[in-house]
């Protein structure tokens, strides 16, 4: 596919060019023959034509309606799905009716990519992995520890669903135009079942929002509107201490016992 393509700011499109890192990126993914596989915006088909010679078939959802035409002319629908349309608003779920899980990869935009991922944090029960080329800040809260200035609201709710790492990262001359901040690869896998031990896990994000909502500001008055005096003993956390400096565990068991309480 040529790159005649004028890259359109309302959808976040830089291009990814550089040879050599879409190579990395295809050996850190790893597809194989039968996976089921979705790509998220493929934009010129950088990622899209390496990983279908290694697939038996690929879908893609793609909201450039320019970009769905040359992947049309490009590709029978024999290899290539096309799901036209708002990665925000797709459900994945559809394409694992048979339940065979889902490996989900893409090259995020920018400016919707923290809604995405709280938008596919939904299908975790559904999918094996996902490998994403992000914003290496993004990428850097959501594999944020407790105690660090990275580590916020992304942090916690999504690294209760996954396991994450970040790979590599991909400086802006790999793309087309170039944007003005680093990208990162990040490698996400959803949490055995078990482990995700959240009652309700609504209540939990309103509790971890409220949490970083004043970041400067400690427990006692962030949660006042969920836990008393009382409460902080009975879950054994200092009320004197700010958000960032409780764990994924430490906020569930806030939100267990806020639950327990409203019972």
């Amino acid at each position: 596919m040529t790159e005649q393509h004028q890259a359109r700011k309302r959808f976040g499109q830089n291009f990814l060019s550089d040879k050599n890192i879409i190579y990395k990126i295809i050996e850190a993914i790893r597809p194989a023959a039968g996976d089921r596989m979705v790509e998220i915006g493929p934009g010129l088909g950088a990622m899209t034509e390496p990983l279908m010679e290694r697939l038996d078939h690929l879908h893609v959802v793609e909201i450039d309606r320019d970009l769905i035409a040359r992947l049309k002319e490009a590709h029978s629908p024999d290899q290539l799905t096309i799901h036209e349309g708002d990665a925000l608003k797709f459900d994945f779920g559809s394409l694992v009716a048979d339940g065979a899980p889902l490996r989900v990869v893409g090259n995020l935009p920018y400016n919707i990519s923290t809604p995405i991922l709280f938008h596919l944090a939904d299908y975790a029960d559904k999918v094996k992995d996902m490998t994403f080329m992000l914003q290496k800040e993004v990428v850097m809260r959501m594999v944020g520890e407790p105690g660090t200035e990275e580590y916020g609201r992304l942090s916690v709710m999504l690294q209760y669903r996954f396991n994450m790492r970040r790979m590599f990262d991909v400086p802006p001359g790999a793309f087309r135009p170039a944007p003005k901040v680093m990208s990162s690869i990040v490698r996400m896998v959803p949490r055995p079942v078990a482990e995700c031990t959240a009652d309700d896990y609504a209540l939990l994000g309103k509790i971890v929002t409220a949490a970083f909502g004043q970041r400067r500001k400690t427990l006692r008055n962030t949660l006042r509107d969920y836990l008393d005096e009382a409460d902080f003993v009975a879950v054994g956390i200092d009320p004197g201490l700010r958000g960032e400096r409780l764990s994924v565990d430490d906020f569930v068991r806030i939100a267990n016992h806020v639950g327990k309480k409203s019972i």
